[in-house]
This record gives C-alpha cells, sequence and structure tokens, in this order.
C-alpha cells in the first residue's frame, strides 16, 4: 500500500518499505577551475542486510565529465567523477531506489573478525580517560554483547545534547563528549570508541533517516551468532535518538569512522574557493504492514 499524504506509519507493524531517495551537492566557483577529482559515496550496495537496492544514477549536469565507480574495502560503491574543467558550476545528482523487509537481519560471513577496523580506534574515535573510565563502568554493570551495546547507547544520549555548528568533520569523540554538544556524527563516534574500549566491535554507518533533513550517521555493533557458523549480526543502534532503529533507516556505507563515508569530497586546480549548496528528499513510496 502506498501510505496516504500525512498519514502516520505504523513502524511497529511494518514488514517492509520502498523509498526513492534524491540528493544533490552543486558546487559553484567564481572563475573557472581545472581538474576536478571528485569522490561520491552516495550510492548503497546492491545488497545490505535487508536492504535491496532496486535503482540508482548518477549525473553531474555538465558535459564532459568521467564517472568511473569501484568498490573500497568495507564494501561500499565509491563513484570518482573527473572533469578537465568547469566553467561555473557543476551538480552532482545522485537518485536510488531501495526496498527494506523487517526481520531479516545483517549477517556478516565467517571472516569478520579479522576485520581490524571493527576493534581498533581511529584518530576520530581515541577514547579518552573520561570514556575509558565510563566504558569500565557500563561493563562491569551489563553483560558482554547486546545489553552492554544497549547500556552504552543511552550512556551516550543522556551525555550529550544535538547542537549544529559546534563541531565539525575532525571533532573527535572526546572533544564532542567533553563540550557535551554535538551532531549524529559526533554521537557516533563517541559510541564507537566507547564499544571498541569495551571490546565490543563497532563500525560507522552512513546513511538517511526518515524525516531528516541531512545524511544521518548510527553505529552498527558487530557481534556473534554462535551456532558454530562463524558468522557474525550487525546490529543497529542510533545513540542520536536512544533507537535500535528500524525500517525507516536506509544504509549507504560503513566504515571505521565519518572519514571512510564523507558523502562528497575531492580536489581541484584553481586560486578560487568554491560554495557548496546540498538537498536531499527522502520519499517514502511503499510500505507493507504485517497482516
Amino acid at each position: 500500500m502506498i501510505p496516504l499524504p500525512g498519514a502516520p506509519i505504523d513502524w511497529s507493524s511494518a514488514r517492509k518499505a520502498s523509498y526513492e531517495i534524491t540528493q544533490s551537492f552543486r558546487y559553484e566557483y567564481p572563475a573557472p577551475i581545472r581538474d576536478l577529482s571528485h569522490r561520491l559515496v552516495v550510492i548503497p550496495p546492491e545488497r545490505f542486510g535487508d536492504q535491496r537496492r532496486l535503482r540508482h544514477r548518477v549525473s553531474a549536469g555538465v558535459d564532459g565529465v568521467r564517472f568511473e565507480n569501484q568498490q573500497d574495502r568495507f564494501g561500499n560503491v565509491i563513484v570518482n567523477a573527473f572533469a578537465p574543467r568547469v566553467s561555473t558550476a557543476i551538480e552532482f545528482l545522485a537518485e536510488v531506489t531501495v526496498e527494506r523487509s523487517s526481520h531479516q537481519p545483517n549477517r556478516l560471513p565467517a571472516g569478520w573478525a579479522m576485520q581490524s577496523y571493527l576493534f581498533e580506534p581511529t584518530p576520530l574515535t581515541t577514547a579518552d580517560a573520561r570514556i575509558e573510565r565510563a566504558a569500565d563502568e557500563l561493563a562491569e554493570s551489563a553483560d558482554w554483547g547486546l545489553p552492554l551495546a544497549d547500556r552504552i547507547n543511552d550512556w551516550v544520549y543522556q551525555s550529550m545534547h544535538y547542537k549544529g555548528g559546534i563541531t565539525g568533520v575532525r571533532t573527535t569523540a572526546a572533544e564532542a563528549l567533553a563540550q557535551g554538544y554535538g551532531v549524529c556524527q559526533d554521537y557516533a563516534h563517541i559510541m564507537l570508541a566507547a564499544c571498541r574500549s569495551a571490546e565490543l566491535p563497532a563500525r560507522y554507518v552512513s546513511g538517511h533517516l526518515v524525516g531528516q533533513g541531512g545524511t544521518h550517521a548510527w553505529v552498527e555493533v558487530v557481534l556473534p551468532v554462535g551456532d558454530g557458523s562463524g558468522d557474525a549480526i550487525a546490529w543497529t543502534f542510533d545513540p542520536t535518538h536512544a533507537s535500535r532503529g528500524g525500517l525507516d533507516y536506509v544504509t549507504i556505507a560503513v566504515g571505521a569512522d565519518y572519514s571512510d563515508v564523507a558523502p562528497t569530497s575531492g580536489s581541484y586546480i584553481s586560486r578560487v574557493a568554491g560554495r557548496l549548496v546540498t538537498h536531499k528528499r527522502v520519499t517514502l513510496t511503499d510500505v507493507e504492514y504485517a497482516i
């Protein structure tokens, strides 16, 4: 069924949802630039747990742009764009259609424990004394695994206040926690620092949350299934909302921290600085409910 405009969605009983995502990055320049090399992380993998990519397209709106797709070490889709010259502006437009189904956990095959990025801190997620102390206290109060992940998720939510313009893409988890203010990226970095300090394998997730304006970030805690297969399940945790996620989350990419999955980045040759204008729209096109 297609939901009526303005009608509330009962996510607790939804079993399948489909979305159309349109995301644009327009760069404007006061003078011509040359040798543009750009990296876009805006297209989800063809399969990611219960999520399936149905259609995708990336365009630039100007002639002479060459696109090359590749897969990084995390399995993310990387779109590289090259342009010999841009006179005044270039607008990258990503159009994606995806479908999600409930009750299908994101199962990772055996060998996941060899992925060191799940365990090791990064410059953005290194735990300081405060985070280490909190991780130790939380580990003493909850069993290792989902109970501990839940406690860390709640602790981050209670420790922070959501406010934009205070932090940036280079703000570390320790710095954001010390300020007590930040955005979803900071919440995710703090949770990653605490999880890894408590020996919980975890990774950064970039994507979209229905009803939010910008790109969203959350965490997946990776825990062994325990059935002898060696597989693991990546469990969703959103410390920004003290949530365990749901069908209203759409994953684009995963990594050790934000720097692995920045949606747009690149370089060019010129003496002038560009201006970036972004726009995103996530449209819920269909919802199926359990009978």
